[in-house]
């Protein structure tokens, strides 16, 4: 088949997990196009079966917000129609989902029927999708998708509970390649970070307030307290400078290593004793 996803090409979860499902696909003989506007941080090498399609959002005078969900559209209609693409699969709701449905009825008037997925990831549900400004629309595009999945049980249910959704969604959890998170003989960074035999406990985020970084630092305190560990996040974003006062006023700063953003994070987890993620 050939298949357009669409992504938030960040650091964030349902970007990341966009990405890894179109390389996956594509080495299963599928052509992969991503449109979105900037290349996937995870998307890495090409190979025959990968495409990359950049929005791109012009500056106005007239607008104070650039267009990005109009513009969006407008390049999906041109892409299905040049690259005779057979479906769609939009990732996060906001404002891919309305997008997609703008492109297939344009589309629809030209001919030409273009089915699309709306894989719903979290916040897009629970933090964002909730401000009543957004309700309407989002509501309206999830109804209208061809299909609808999210991933967990919980996303599920707090889709129906707090949007008037009447369809079916499919819950498809998130995953993971145990192959890509074997250690590498060849890189013994587990000496570097804990020398002495520390456990490691990991984080990875985007720092804001809803990952509860500063509670992930509090726990490992705890940890500390009753054993040699060290820490190690991973990600940036607003809550950083709390996570680096909290971590001088608790006295962990000498066993804690922030890395910034990583596109690789795999090398990470492969050292790691304790996957950390604390999410209200």
């Amino acid at each position: 088949m050939k298949i357009g996803i669409v992504l938030y090409p960040t650091f964030g979860g349902s970007g990341v997990v966009a990405t890894e499902l179109g390389k996956a696909l594509s080495e299963r003989g599928h052509q992969i196009h991503f449109i979105t506007y900037n290349q996937p941080v995870r998307l890495g090498s090409f190979t025959k079966n990968l495409f990359y399609h950049e929005v791109n959002v012009f500056e106005y005078p007239l607008f104070d917000y650039p267009p990005y969900e109009t513009v969006l559209a407008g390049k999906l209609v041109d892409v299905v129609k040049n690259e005779k693409l057979d479906l769609l699969h939009v990732h996060y709701a906001i404002p891919h989902a309305s997008a997609a449905y703008m492109a297939q009825r344009i589309l629809e008037s030209q001919g030409i029927h273009i089915p699309f997925i709306t894989t719903l990831h979290g916040t897009d549900i629970t933090l964002v999708g909730r401000d009543p400004s957004f309700e309407p629309a989002i509501t309206f595009a999830i109804n209208a998708s061809d299909a609808v999945t999210a991933v967990s049980e919980s996303l599920k249910k707090d889709t129906y509970a707090h949007f008037n959704v009447n369809r079916e969604i499919h819950v498809i959890p998130n995953f993971i390649c145990p192959e890509h998170y074997l250690p590498k003989p060849e890189k013994d960074f587990r000496k570097e970070y804990a020398p002495n035999g520390e456990r490691i406990i990991t984080h990875i985020s985007n720092f804001r307030p809803v990952k509860r970084v500063e509670d992930v630092v509090q726990v490992f305190k705890r940890i500390l307290d009753q054993m040699p560990a060290k820490l190690i996040l991973v990600g940036d974003g607003p809550d950083r400078y709390r996570v680096e006062q909290l971590c001088r006023e608790l006295g962990t700063c000498k066993h804690t290593y922030i890395l910034g953003k990583l596109k690789k994070p795999e090398e990470v987890l492969g050292i790691s004793d304790l996957f950390l993620l604390h999410q209200g």
